[in-house]
C-alpha cells in the first residue's frame, strides 16, 4: 500500500506511507511489525486529537505552523510523545516564547518529551526574573529544577593579534557581562598563537570556536582553529579549512561549522566550508552566490540567513537549506543607504540594521522581515552608534543586547520596536567585537583589566545540576 486510512476521532485521513515511515517511529515501528492493523483498510487510533495528528501531517510535510493556541500546543505535544515525531518536536522547540514556553515546559514534562522538556526549562531559566511570577502556578518539582540550571550569559571577544610568552599581552582576554554589577568580568584569556583578527568566530553546545584570523602585515592566516570547552575551561586546537580565509563569517548548527566566504590573498571568495566537530573533518559545501566577506549571518527557527549587499541600495537575505546544501533566496529590500552592519533574530523576524543617511552616518535604521508573512516592516526610531552600539546583537529570550565601548544595552523586544530595558559598562575595546551566548557553570570574579588574571582554572568547578535531567545547550 502506498497510502493508508486513518480515523482520529470522527475525523479520516488518507497519508501517505513512505513519509509516515521516515518521520515517524510509531508508524516505522508498526508497519514493520507485520501486525494485522498493517492489513486493514483502516487504522484507528485512540487517544489523540484529529487536530493534534492534522498538525503531525502539516509539520512532516514541510509545513511551519506557528500561530498555535494553548491547546493546539497540548494536542501537538501529545501527538508529538505517542507517535515520536522528531521533526514535530523540533518544531515545538523552536517555537517556544516568553507566552507558551510554562505551557510547553508543564505540557512536556506530562507526556515525557524530554527534548521539549529540556528546552522549555532552559528558556525559563534565561527569562527567569520576568517569568517568576507567572512560575507560581507550575509544581513545586518543576520551579525547583529550573531554579538548578544556568542561565546564559552574554559573552564578547575582541580583536586581539598573537601574542609571546615572553611578551604576554593581557588584554587578550575573553569577557562576559555580570548583570548584577552591571559590568565585565574576565572569563579565560586567549591561547598566546591564537588570532581574532579578521578571524570566524562563534559558539556551538556551549564551546566558544575560533578560526583563522592573521598576523603580521601580509595577512598570513593561523594555520589552525582554537575551542575553548566552558565547562573543563580548556582550550583545544582543531584542524583549518581546506581553503585559508580570513574576513569571514563563522556559524555553528546543529554539529557543525561553517566557514562562509571571505578572503584569502586580498581576493574575496564564494566559497563555503563545513566543519564536523565530531570527525574534525572540513568538506566543502554550495558556493555563495556571489563572493562576499564578513557576510552579516543569523540563525532563527533552526534556520541559517545570511545578508548579500549589492550596489547600491539592494539587501539581499538568502538561507541555506542544510538538508539540501543550497542557497535560497528569500527577500529583498530596497532602501537607500543600504548597506548594513548585522543583522539578528528573534523567533520568526529577521532584524537588518543599516547606516543612516549619508548626512547621519552614526545612527542605524532597522527593519524587520517577518518569515511567517513574507513582509518588511520599517522599525520605529533610530539606534545611536554612539549609545546603542548596532554593530552586534546578541538575543536571549525575548530581550537583545548590544554594545560599543560606551554602553552594554538590553533592549526588550517588541512588535514595532526595540525597547530600551537597561543599560550597563560598554565594552572598553577598539575594532571589531563578536558577541554570542554561553552557559557558564562558574563565573570568575575577576574585574576586567587586571593584568594578573588567569584563565580561572582555580574556580572551574561545575554547578551540581539534577541528573534526572542531563542538559544540553541547544541552539
Amino acid at each position: 500500500m502506498t497510502s493508508v486510512k486513518f480515523r482520529v476521532d470522527e475525523s479520516f485521513f488518507v497519508v501517505d506511507r513512505a513519509l509516515l515511515e521516515k518521520h515517524c517511529e510509531y508508524f516505522r515501528a508498526l508497519f514493520q511489525s507485520g501486525m494485522k492493523e498493517c492489513q486493514q483498510d483502516e487504522i484507528h487510533l485512540q487517544g489523540l486529537s484529529a487536530r493534534g495528528f492534522l498538525l503531525v501531517l502539516s509539520v512532516i510535510s514541510g509545513e511551519r505552523p506557528i500561530l498555535l493556541n494553548g491547546d493546539e500546543i497540548v494536542e501537538a505535544i501529545e501527538c508529538a510523545a505517542f507517535l515520536q515525531v522528531e521533526l514535530l518536536t523540533k518544531h515545538l522547540r523552536n517555537m517556544i516564547n516568553s507566552d507558551n514556553c510554562l505551557l510547553m515546559y508543564h505540557t512536556a514534562a506530562t507526556y515525557g518529551l524530554l527534548e521539549l522538556f529540556k528546552c522549555a526549562a532552559l528558556f525559563i531559566c534565561d527569562m527567569y526574573q520576568d517569568l517568576k511570577d507567572d512560575m507560581k502556578c507550575l509544581p513545586e518539582e518543576l520551579i525547583k529544577y529550573t531554579e538548578t540550571l544556568i542561565p546564559s550569559s552574554y559573552v564578547t571577544v575582541g580583536t586581539h593579534s598573537p601574542s609571546t610568552t615572553q611578551l604576554q599581552d593581557f588584554m587578550r582576554t575573553v569577557c562576559y557581562l555580570d548583570e548584577e554589577e552591571k559590568d565585565w568580568k574576565v572569563l579565560t584569556n586567549l591561547p598566546i598563537s591564537a588570532s581574532t583578527t579578521m578571524a570566524g568566530v562563534t559558539a556551538l553546545d556551549n564551546k566558544l570556536y575560533i578560526v583563522g584570523g592573521v598576523y603580521d602585515i601580509s595577512n598570513k592566516v593561523v594555520g589552525s582553529g582554537f575551542c575553548y570547552d566552558v565547562t573543563s575551561d580548556t582550550w583545544s586546537t582543531f584542524s583549518s579549512p581546506q581553503q585559508l580565509r580570513y574576513n569571514f563569517t563563522l556559524v555553528g548548527h546543529e554539529g557543525y561549522l561553517y566557514a562562509i566566504g571571505g578572503e584569502y590573498e586580498r581576493t574575496i571568495m564564494s566559497s563555503v566550508e563545513r566543519y564536523e566537530v565530531s570527525t574534525d573533518t572540513w568538506t566543502f559545501a554550495s558556493h555563495l552566490p556571489r563572493p562576499a566577506s564578513a557576510v552579516p549571518c543569523a540563525k532563527t527557527m533552526n534556520r541559517i540567513f545570511i545578508c548579500l549587499w549589492k550596489p547600491k541600495d539592494a539587501t539581499e537575505i538568502y538561507e541555506y537549506v542544510v538538508n539540501k546544501d543550497e542557497w535560497i533566496l528569500v527577500t529583498t529590500l530596497i532602501r537607500h543607504q543600504s548597506y548594513g552592519h548585522c543583522m539578528v533574530a528573534h523567533r520568526d523576524n529577521l532584524y537588518v540594521m543599516r547606516n543612516g543617511p549619508s548626512d547621519d552616518f552614526l545612527r542605524c535604521m532597522m527593519d524587520c522581515y517577518n518569515l511567517t508573512s513574507g513582509q518588511w516592516t520599517t522599525m520605529t526610531g533610530q539606534y545611536e552608534n554612539s549609545k546603542g552600539a548596532l554593530f552586534t546583537a546578541v538575543v536571549r529570550g525575548d530581550s537583545v543586547f548590544t554594545l560599543n565601548r560606551r554602553a552594554t544595552v538590553e533592549y526588550a523586544i517588541e512588535d514595532k520596536r526595540w525597547r530600551t530595558k537597561k543599560e550597563m559598562k560598554g565594552f572598553p575595546r577598539i575594532g571589531s567585537m563578536w558577541t554570542f551566548l554561553l552557559r557558564l557553570p562558574k563565573k570568575s570574579k575577576a574585574p576586567l583589566g587586571k593584568s594578573f588574571l588567569t584563565n580561572g582554572q582555580d574556580l572551574a568547578t561545575s554547578l551540581d545540576i539534577n541528573s534526572s535531567f542531563p542538559i544540553k545547550c541547544y541552539d
